[in-house]
């Protein structure tokens, strides 16, 4: 997973998913690669062609802050992905790696997650695996229990193709937020195992994660099937754990006096009992 030019492979994956009509160039027949030409981007971002080449091969590592938001905008990268470019060119010099202490979550949020009982929220970790949850998010969806990792859980585990009624756009969300979260340390060694189980295991995360993506759920909405109370609709929110790097606390809600309001209240009488954490 280790590589020295992180910087060239971002912008390779990014020119060769950027369509060239959107851009109202001609789409030939026959293209050797996908997406752009190299001197394609090179006169949409006014440099020279020999530069850019040099930028995607290793040999130019430090773009200015005008080369990067010129390609920013031959690219279309939204706020998370112009950080990103930013930081593979501006790389911080990291302090020695030391053991990661496990993530916990504090107590205070827990009793918190408890007294939400007509609300599904938990608590993710800096590689998605779900630190905590309450008994409405496990009733809602398997995956949104303690012990699990959603990245595994979306590309390994089948049932999630009938669990979420839009999969492909959850399963390129979570991947987009994956990359998020590592920001430029990508040598770390829990995300490399990740990683390296998901490429081998799954030819779409696979796919998605050399398409370089970066976007942090803060907000949106999920349609889920459930087996006992339907099609459910929700909007979540994201929220960062102030003393707690890495951590963020979701919370599903559904619109008031919808279908999927009602399911979730219905869904509520159903938490007693449901396990809450992955079997060991």
């Amino acid at each position: 997973m280790h590589s020295d030019n992180r910087l060239g492979e971002f912008l390779r994956a990014r020119r060769e998913v950027t369509r060239p009509e959107d851009f109202g160039l001609p789409e030939p027949a026959r293209r050797r690669t996908p997406g752009l030409r190299r001197e394609e981007v090179a006169l949409l971002a006014g440099v020279s062609a020999d530069y850019y080449v040099r930028l995607e091969q290793g040999r130019e590592k430090h773009p200015s802050d005008q080369v990067i938001d010129a390609l920013a905008r031959v690219y279309t990268l939204n706020d998370e992905g112009i950080a990103h470019l930013r930081e593979l060119a501006r790389p911080a010099s990291r302090p020695r790696r030391r053991p990661r202490q496990p993530e916990r979550v504090s107590a205070h949020l827990l009793r918190l997650l408890d007294l939400w009982t007509e609300t599904p929220a938990m608590v993710v970790g800096r590689h998605l695996d779900v630190l905590a949850n309450n008994a409405l998010a496990a009733a809602l969806n398997h995956c949104s229990v303690k012990g699990q990792n959603q990245v595994r859980a979306v590309f390994l585990d089948p049932a999630t193709r009938r669990i979420y009624a839009d999969w492909p756009k959850v399963a390129a969300e979570t991947v987009a937020s994956l990359r998020a979260t590592a920001g430029a340390d990508l040598d770390d060694p829990r995300l490399t195992d990740l990683v390296g189980e998901l490429s081998l295991k799954s030819e779409d995360f696979r796919r998605l994660w050399a398409r370089h993506d970066v976007a942090a759920k803060t907000a949106g909405t999920k349609r889920f099937v459930h087996p006992m109370v339907g099609e459910l609709t929700l909007s979540f929110e994201t929220f960062t754990v102030n003393g707690a790097p890495g951590q963020q606390l979701l919370v599903y809600h559904a619109e008031p006096a919808t279908p999927s309001a009602q399911a979730l209240r219905l869904l509520t009488t159903m938490t007693t009992d449901l396990p809450t954490t992955v079997p060991a």
